[in-house]
């Protein structure tokens, strides 16, 4: 499935991870596929399962 840059860009910043925003924009292509891009995203702190699902904001398990 793929997700447009802008939006996980919007994630990281609602979150204050400018710097990870900022270095997501010059390495993740305009749409980002999921599955492909894994890897980036994880570094990236971002749950790619997590935005396919809709479960939560994409950020890991809620806090309990």
């Amino acid at each position: 499935m793929e997700l447009g840059r802008d939006k996980i860009l919007e994630l990281l910043r609602e979150r204050g991870d400018y710097e990870k925003a900022d270095d997501a924009r010059g390495r993740l292509p305009e749409r980002v596929d999921l599955d492909e891009h894994g890897d980036l995203l994880d570094r990236l702190g971002i749950d790619a399962e997590a935005l396919l699902g809709g479960v939560g904001n994409g950020f890991g398990p809620p806090p309990v």
